[in-house]
């Protein structure tokens, strides 16, 4: 018996140290975290104290942290201390200062617009406002960076600006009370025509379905039966605003999309509440190749289930999730931590590799055929994985949403794209406003329509911006200019609009000359058949 016990103990004792080896050889092993989380403490405190020159620790950290996330995906990144702030501020919506927007133009502080809502506007300061000193400081020559430091503070502190205003002899003093400013997801939304609704989302931060069904209560009420969203060069942001979004249009029941992750608490499914506002009305949206992650959400969304139209082009391809996991320093990085699936099963991310810039650029490269794609016969050499809507008609995952028109944007040449980036449009403008925007002012009042209508850029509006961009260095180029000619009226017109209402105005200009947006009004009919089609299907 004791021969036979101490057999047993000796092959208990064997298995366990067998067991023990794997778990120790695991320890030691290059996939263990602690090991290699020691490894790089051991190099990181190495090179601190031996190397030949003094070294930035936290500047070898940050950039270790980049090149880890290197290895990961595109959209895996890291944010630094610094950058936060305004991370922050852009994706809750709102920011502490006095309310404007501004541009330094010539050395000068320009107010481009108050922003509605801010102290700015309530004390009457005014689109055209040039700010001379903030406090006791000059403000000539003074940096963006410089605005923000001396602009923005927290909510209920003061602080003064003194303001030369074109017709007014002396000048203008305020004492501002800084307050809590917000920052609009939704650019414009106004109507078309007497049933034609149009709202413009830039991206999908914290506030974005309050702000869109605010307009939507106002588009309502001017009897809106019909909608244009546009999504162009909305980058994303918040999945769950994209999900609020599409609940508005989708009946209940409706899966709007879904998330897998490797870890099952990253698995996520939305599906429609059938409380939304939008679930009957003509519906057409605008996409590009800027309109990525959140924003393919909703396009996504209402492709599958046949809802309305997309037009435009193909989007950008994010179909990946962040999660964002905060620091000790301030810092923080994004993290990928799931898919996500289109409710027809499609991921919509492109493929990827190391090369981040040849994947950022690839989505603005593609050679796309314009014309009718219903049937998405454009994709159909695509190796891409195939799927179908509510309605049977084919779609193709794995490289963003095709749109059911493509219909290009069009490419502004060398000189307008010089005028453009060098401020000469606003220049112009400004110069206009200083001029006559008492006169349009009183004569056009709220009515920007109206404005957009009747009014024309002048011969000497054209010759003023000449003159302006020659100063700035832009060499005059005939051939240029007039190839050009009426997207040079359009953004001067849309800079005086934007002078005296804002975005509204300079949009409103803008799609005058938009060919996508036009294509996408004529689509009404065909958008509202296939819409019925899937609403009798329910």
């Amino acid at each position: 018996m004791r021969k036979r016990f101490s057999l047993i103990t000796l092959g208990v004792v064997v298995v366990l140290a067998l067991l023990a080896g794997v778990q120790l050889n695991r320890m030691f092993s290059g996939d263990n975290i602690y090991l290699q989380v020691g490894k790089f403490n051991d190099v990181l405190n190495l090179t601190y104290k031996y190397y030949v020159d003094d070294v930035d620790s936290q500047k070898l950290t940050e950039s270790a942290i980049n090149g880890l996330l290197g290895q990961l995906d595109p959209h895996s990144v890291y944010i630094p201390a610094s950058a936060m702030k305004k991370v922050t501020e852009d994706f809750q919506g709102s920011f502490e200062g006095i309310g404007i927007e501004y541009q330094v133009l010539n050395d000068t502080l320009l107010v481009v617009a108050p922003i509605v809502g801010g102290p700015s506007e309530a004390l009457g300061i005014q689109s055209g406002d040039k700010i001379v000193r903030i406090d006791d400081s000059s403000a000539i020559g003074i940096t963006q960076e410089g605005v923000q430091k001396k602009l923005r503070g927290p909510k209920g502190s003061h602080v003064k600006v003194t303001i030369v205003r074109t017709g007014i002899k002396n000048n203008l003093e305020f004492d501002i009370v800084r307050d809590k400013i917000p920052i609009y997801t939704v650019d414009a939304s106004f109507m078309i025509d007497g049933e034609t609704g149009y709202i413009n989302v830039n991206r999908f931060a914290a506030t974005t379905h309050d702000e869109f069904m605010e307009a939507l209560g106002k588009l309502q009420a001017a009897g809106m039966k019909r909608l244009v969203l546009d999504l162009r060069t909305n980058a994303g942001g918040y999945l769950e605003q994209a999900y609020k979004m599409v609940d508005e249009l989708l009946p209940k029941g409706r899966k709007i999309v879904y998330t897998k992750g490797r870890r099952p608490e990253f698995d996520e499914e939305y599906i429609a509440s059938g409380a939304g506002r939008l679930q009957h009305i003509g519906l057409v949206v605008l996409v590009n190749n800027g309109s990525a992650s959140a924003s393919e959400i909703v396009a996504g969304a209402i492709q599958d289930w046949d809802r309305g139209l997309i037009v435009g082009e193909t989007t950008f391809g994010k179909g990946l999730v962040q999660r964002q996991f905060d620091l000790k320093d301030g810092s923080a990085f994004r993290l990928t931590t799931a898919r996500y699936y289109t409710p027809s099963g499609r991921l919509i991310q492109r493929p990827y590799d190391k090369d981040k810039m040849k994947y950022q650029r690839e989505a603005f490269e593609r050679d796309e055929q314009e014309g009718e794609n219903i049937s998405h016969k454009a994709e159909k050499d695509s190796t891409r994985q195939q799927f179908k809507t509510m309605g049977g008609r084919i779609v193709y995952g794995g490289g963003g949403i095709t749109p059911d028109y493509i219909v290009k944007s069009d490419r502004l040449n060398e000189y307008s794209v010089q005028l453009r980036s060098k401020l000469v449009f606003l220049q112009a403008a400004d110069k206009y406003l200083d001029q006559h925007g008492a006169e349009l002012r009183a004569n056009y009042g709220k009515d920007s329509r109206r404005f957009v209508e009747e009014s024309d850029v002048t011969p000497q509006m054209l010759e003023d911006l000449k003159e302006i961009a020659k100063a700035k260095g832009i060499a005059f180029n005939q051939e240029l200019f007039d190839k050009d000619l009426r997207y040079v009226k359009a953004f001067t017109k849309a800079y005086v609009a934007r002078g005296i209402w804002g975005n509204e105005g300079s949009v409103q200009v803008m799609l005058k000359e938009d060919a996508q947006f036009k294509k996408a009004v004529s689509l009404f009919p065909e958008a509202e058949k296939i819409a019925k089609a899937m609403t009798s299907g329910q």
